[in-house]
């Protein structure tokens, strides 16, 4: 894989505009995604049938959407033992994680003449999207799958597309039952996102859509959010690596390579003050695959030239190696996930650390986080007036003011109510 040498010399987002370019815009997929959705929403089951042949199963008829549990106690025997252990300790490990974000704590604020609570409770049905195009995913059914279930979420779907035969892989649809998963359903692409969010014949609506997936998919979640609610918008992976002088460059360049085996798109970046270091890098890209993924690495003049960067990139995964870089991490505010010391690949994070590989990319971790049981959960706020006669008098003006008369009227009924007793 071919790589090229840039030198961080003036404002750190320009640099990073310039990085964002070098991976094109997708082609729009909007109109055809409109056309499926449109296509499940009035026909149900019959449109995501009439997609997965097109799409999935080479013209073959499918099989029900809908994998009986039976299929799924099948799958978890069939999985080679040290798959099922790795994929057991990926559960308890991000379940574990899971349960430490999730504060359920309510936080009460005490007004004087009443009380209010604040709180959360889970979405009733989430469902969860796991890719099955390029190769099978069973390490995002851990992620999607356990932090919705420690939120408290009742129903937990997952979809993946069926292959030829019309089959979800038999890992995926083990990992779906060691996780906990409720209901599978044979569908992917645009079709499921449909299915998810409006419901058909087979397949209930539910409140929340999350998960990884191509583009369709992805466009797919766009449209349908306001209707449901979505984790974001994922694109192709990223990674910026930086590293001190002096660090052992093989197992960096083996997770920068690690990255950029997500293929098209992917772009993974080496930061360094050490054209040594560098220079081993680059050496170290040149043998790996070409797999359409664009890799740079830059040069900066300090540690402090290299977190501005970090910062203005915004990446989905960020590590630091080397006591200069690891010093970096409590500033390090704008990355999906932090990798920190030369034994923390990002690879563990894609799978058993307990942190979780559905990340914001594209430069979403300015203001996106990982998928977490926060997600899951909404907001709900309880108001508890003990005394409704002094906020009655100083509400009801405002409520007139803006033409709300019974609005008005509403609080006052409480001010006699109070007179009464």
């Amino acid at each position: 894989m071919r790589s090229e040498r840039v030198t961080l010399a003036g404002d750190p987002a320009a640099l990073v505009a310039e990085l964002r370019a070098l991976v094109p815009p997708p082609e729009s997929v909007s109109a055809a995604v409109a056309e499926i959705i449109s296509r499940v929403r009035a026909e149900g089951d019959a449109g995501v049938a009439h997609y997965t042949r097109l799409l999935d199963t080479d013209g073959a008829e499918p099989k029900p959407l809908r994998v009986g549990d039976d299929e799924l106690d099948a799958a978890a025997g069939r999985l080679d033992p040290a798959v099922r252990r790795g994929l057991e300790r990926a559960i308890t490990n991000v379940e574990a994680v899971a349960v430490a974000r999730a504060h359920r704590e309510q936080t009460s604020v005490d007004l004087g003449s009443h009380v209010v609570r604040l709180g959360s409770a889970p979405v009733a049905r989430a469902g969860v999207y796991v890719p099955g195009g390029r190769a099978p995913y069973p390490s995002t059914v851990v992620m999607g799958v356990v932090p919705a279930r420690v939120a408290g979420v009742r129903e937990v779907a997952v979809c993946a597309p069926p292959g030829p035969h019309g089959e979800v892989n038999s890992v995926i649809l083990g990992a779906c039952r060691l996780a906990g998963a409720s209901t599978i359903y044979r569908m992917g692409g645009a079709q499921a996102v449909a299915a998810l969010a409006y419901g058909t014949e087979s397949v209930p609506p539910v409140d929340v859509i999350v998960g990884p997936g191509n583009l369709y998919v992805q466009e797919a979640k766009r449209q349908v959010f306001g209707q449901v609610g979505i984790d974001g918008f994922a694109g192709p992976s990223d990674l910026l690596l930086i590293a001190d002088g002096g660090v052992d460059a093989e197992p960096l360049v083996l997770d920068l390579l690690a990255q950029a085996e997500h293929g098209p798109g992917t772009l993974v970046v080496g930061v360094s003050d050490s054209a040594e270091l560098l220079d081993a890098l680059a050496a170290g890209l040149q043998k790996g695959a070409d797999t359409g993924a664009v890799a740079r690495l830059v040069e900066v003049r300090s540690a402090e030239e290299a977190l501005a960067l970090a910062e203005a990139f915004a990446p989905e995964h960020l590590q630091l190696v080397g006591a200069g870089a690891e010093a970096l991490a409590p500033r390090a505010t704008r990355a999906g996930c932090v990798f920190v010391g030369p034994l923390s690949g990002t690879a563990f994070g894609d799978y058993i650390a307990g942190s979780n590989h559905v990340l914001p990319t594209g430069g979403a971790a300015r203001f996106a986080s990982a998928l977490s049981p926060e997600h899951f959960l909404r907001g709900v706020t309880e108001v508890r007036i003990a005394e409704a006669a002094e906020l009655a008098r100083e509400a009801a003006p405002v409520a007139r003011a803006e033409g709300f008369e019974l609005h008005a009227r509403s609080m006052e009924a409480r001010i006699r109510d109070n007179h009464s007793k």
